[in-house]
């Protein structure tokens, strides 16, 4: 007779954890609330007339596209449908335990926004340039902020103060460039200045947080909160006791110029959008891709990693973990004073109190959203900037959605995007920890 031991009773097939798939009932309900959401509207909310999309920027445009008119309630009520039966895919597909796949999101998104616009923009005509434009631009701060969370987690250090680098950026940025321009009468040399002073400002916020984090082991969230409280205090002062006195020399900032790309601004829809913006536009095309070769594809990425994920096995193969979190911390810091530009030197406006308003708490969520990719978190932040962008539109046209509604619209796209759309999520094993050398 052949025995059995207890390892063989109790041991799974070989695959059994690779055929195992965890579904989730989020992605279904989620998908059956808007459902019923667009169904209201087309029920409850009826409106008449067609929307006509405009998707040329100007009638100066070298090729000439023709604008797109759609009868509002056919359209919307063809929506309803499909988004029904993307619904019922959905269902179908957790009952039959598989997940549901990326693109279908994309695709249900989609076509909700596409019923939304068509239903808000009835007898209206919505500038699709302008929307997708101030969209991107809205993102600029949110993508370089989302880049600075991505390399702190990444590295092992939650970085709460990005509110605080954001700010701090804008701050020195308006004051450096003024006051350079107003000394020398050359724009460019102002610009650069100003640019130069960001990083600093944004990389020492950075250094501070990377400081107290690493050598006193003080909790990475309070430090960032007490930093985004202390960078808000001491602008804000020296706004009112410093700059207020003396605007024209000390905060009447320069603006980087649109700069577009010959033949490639010249493109339908995406020309006007992405190849004719400003100088710092066109250095986040680069900051992502940077960010996200170098943190994928080299060493140093592989390093920062390494120690993010397992600090002691990073130590084991001789790598210095607490120079490594400082440096980089400080690196994202500078990135984030970059983006901090954007609210002074990128938009031609004088600095004023908080003017970051928020951004950076936003940048944080994008990169939850995200997963702690750089790619990911860029997506989520134009989801978030696209978000800001609509109010302003739909205020424009003369929508019928209330405008508190439309204030509160980006931070509900927040909120459902990371408790809703991304749900149980795991970030770097060892960020929030401090590393102590046994």
């Amino acid at each position: 007779m052949s025995t059995v031991t207890e390892h063989q009773k109790v041991a799974p097939p070989p695959d059994a954890l690779a055929k195992t798939v965890v579904v989730s009932w989020k992605a279904p309900i989620a998908y059956g609330i808007f459902t019923l959401l667009t169904l209201a509207l087309a029920v409850f909310a009826p409106r008449d007339g067609d929307t006509n999309y405009r998707l040329i920027a100007s009638d100066k445009d070298a090729i000439k596209v023709a604008d797109i008119s759609v009868p509002a309630m056919p359209a919307l009520w063809t929506v309803v449908v499909l988004l029904a039966v993307i619904t019922a895919v959905s269902v179908w597909l957790v009952a039959s335990k598989r997940r549901v796949p990326l693109w279908l999101t994309v695709v249900y998104a989609v076509l909700f926004l596409f019923g939304f616009l068509t239903w808000a923009g009835a007898g209206a005509t919505l500038p699709m340039i302008g929307l997708l434009y101030g969209a991107l631009s809205l993102s600029v701060p949110l993508i370089f902020g989302a880049l600075t969370g991505v390399l702190g987690e990444r590295v092992g250090i939650i970085n709460i103060a990005i509110e605080g680098q954001l700010l701090a950026g804008a701050f020195t940025s308006a004051v450096t460039a003024s006051v350079v321009t107003s000394s020398t009468g050359v724009v460019w040399i102002g610009l650069l200045s100003g640019v130069v002073g960001a990083m600093i400002a944004g990389m020492l916020v950075g250094m501070v947080l990377a400081a107290f984090s690493i050598k006193y082991f003080v909790d990475q969230v309070i430090v960032g909160v007490v930093l985004n409280v202390l960078v808000t205090g001491l602008t804000s002062f020296f706004f009112s006791q410093v700059l207020s006195n003396n605007a024209a020399v000390l905060n009447s900032p320069p603006r980087f110029p649109r700069l577009p790309i010959p033949l490639l601004s010249d493109i339908p829809v995406i020309g006007p959008v992405f190849f004719r913006q400003t100088l710092v536009v066109y250095i986040m095309y680069i900051a992502v891709a940077a960010v996200y070769v170098g943190l994928f594809h080299t060493r140093w990425g592989l390093r920062l990693r390494a120690v993010g994920e397992h600090p002691q096995a990073a130590d084991t193969v001789g790598i210095n973990v607490n120079r490594t979190r400082f440096w980089n911390v400080a690196f994202a810091g500078a990135i984030a004073g970059f983006g901090g530009i954007f609210f002074t030197l990128g938009s031609g406006i004088a600095f004023n109190k908080e003017m970051t308003a928020g951004m950076g708490f936003i940048a944080l969520a994008a990169v939850i959203f995200g997963g702690w990719d750089p790619i990911r978190a860029t997506l989520a932040a134009l989801l978030f900037g696209f978000a800001s962008n609509l109010q302003n539109t739909l205020s424009v046209i003369g929508s019928p959605v209330p405008s508190e509604f439309m204030l509160m619209l980006p931070y509900v796209v927040t909120i459902i995007a990371v408790a809703g759309l991304v749900g149980k999520v795991r970030g770097p094993a060892a960020a929030g920890k401090p590393y102590i050398k046994s």
